[in-house]
């Protein structure tokens, strides 16, 4: 078996480190033990790109990506939107973006030279608190709301961070959140923040692999009553 390549380490704001491993033509995020991004793995990522796209009410639409990740959302997204849609992607992590322009160039596949793509380095939280208005917000932000790497993303997914989420999405918007297991308080919570919500299982590997959850919240639309 061919060993595990350190390709790199980032430190997470307020958090502990990341590794990159390469490991047979693949790419392997790790926090301590956790794995937890591989590039064999980006069915439910992708799923939660198309997924949203299809709830999608407006031609040419702006969403907001929180997390870069491997960049499996973003050109899941990509591929289905149209020539006038745009695309604002949030990493917290620089090294993200280092290492998606160099070491996994090839995977990126140029998503982040998209025109419809605007790149921001900083915290979502941010993002979602701005001026802008979505047509979607999709939250690929640590391990779900049972966050791993960050307790500052807590923040994100609490009862104030999804008002924030609903009062930056335009009527009938819909804020799509990936979570790696089942958490029912958290389907509560996006229900007493006034979402309409409905909750899909999805696979990690396209058809087989773990079940992932996806959330779609649908923020309400005063001009539908």
């Amino acid at each position: 078996m061919k060993p595990r390549e350190l390709i790199g380490t980032a430190q997470i704001p307020h958090g502990e480190e990341l590794q990159l491993f390469r490991h047979d033509g693949d790419y392997i995020i790790l926090l301590g033990r956790n794995e937890l991004m591989n590039s064999r793995v980006s069915g439910s990522e992708e799923a939660l790109a198309k997924m949203t796209c299809e709830r999608l009410r407006n031609e040419d639409p702006h969403l907001l990506i929180g997390g870069y990740g491997m960049g499996f959302t973003i050109r899941a997204a990509l591929a289905t939107l149209g020539p006038r849609a745009r695309v604002t992607v949030v990493e917290l992590v620089p090294e993200i973006i280092e290492w998606a322009r160099g070491p996994m160039a090839a995977l990126t596949a140029g998503c982040l030279d998209d025109p419809r793509v605007t790149l921001v380095i900083g915290d979502v939280g941010g993002s979602i608190r701005g001026r802008a208005r979505y047509d979607a917000i999709l939250l690929d932000v640590d391990n779900g709301p049972d966050g791993l790497t960050r307790a500052d993303n807590d923040q994100i997914y609490a009862g104030h961070g999804l008002a924030a989420a609903k009062a930056a999405l335009k009527p009938g918007g819909t804020l799509a959140v990936w979570s790696a297991a089942p958490d029912e308080k958290f389907a509560r919570r996006l229900k007493h923040a006034g979402f309409n919500v409905e909750e899909v299982v999805v696979r990690a590997r396209k058809g087989k692999g773990a079940r992932h959850v996806i959330w779609f919240a649908a923020a309400p639309d005063a001009s539908a009553q």
